[in-house]
């Protein structure tokens, strides 16, 4: 069993992941508000993916008899700028939730939370993934500028993205 310390930083990652969830749905919405489906698609898929993120650490606090405790997800941001604007905000959420699955992990060292110290190990993984994905795709927004062109073929490019299967858990896994 996880100590109250443990369960507690998990419930509150899991709230964290959820609102990832919730706010890459919301971009998504903005992107499709643009007629940037491609894009929208995109944040769609990544709402799913930190959905199944949040899942992942709610059957591991069920699995270590933890007690999951839902909390209230905050209103995401809804207005951007721009499309590339929302790709920047999508890197910085990433960042921010590096820091979150950071801190947790410290956490679960210091209290020799040693099962959530190797779950965690995962995330940390994913992390470094999801930070280079985002990072990436920033960097060709800004390649690409203002040029219309580049603009649709950038969308259409980002509109090809595969869902992820499911992993143990129902956690995502790349193809």
């Amino acid at each position: 069993m996880l100590n109250e310390a443990v369960q507690n930083a998990i419930n509150s990652q899991i709230n964290n992941e959820l609102f990832s969830s919730y706010s890459y749905l919301s971009m998504s919405a903005f992107c499709e508000s643009k007629q940037f489906r491609g894009c929208a698609h995109w944040m769609r898929l990544q709402s799913q993916e930190e959905n199944s993120h949040a899942m992942r650490l709610y059957d591991f606090l069920i699995a270590r008899n933890g007690r999951v405790r839902l909390m209230p997800v905050a209103e995401p941001q809804h207005d951007f700028g721009s499309v590339p604007e929302v790709f920047e905000k999508a890197l910085a959420q990433e960042e921010q939730v590096t820091n979150q699955i950071n801190a947790l992990y410290e956490l679960a060292f210091k209290e020799k939370a040693f099962a959530a110290l190797v779950e965690l190990e995962w995330f940390i993984n994913e992390q470094v993934e999801e930070e280079r994905t985002a990072r990436d795709v920033v960097h060709k927004f800004s390649m690409v500028k203002d040029d219309p062109a580049a603009m649709l073929d950038l969308d259409r490019e980002l509109g090809s993205r595969m869902a992820e299967s499911a992993g143990p858990r129902g956690a995502a896994s790349a193809e």
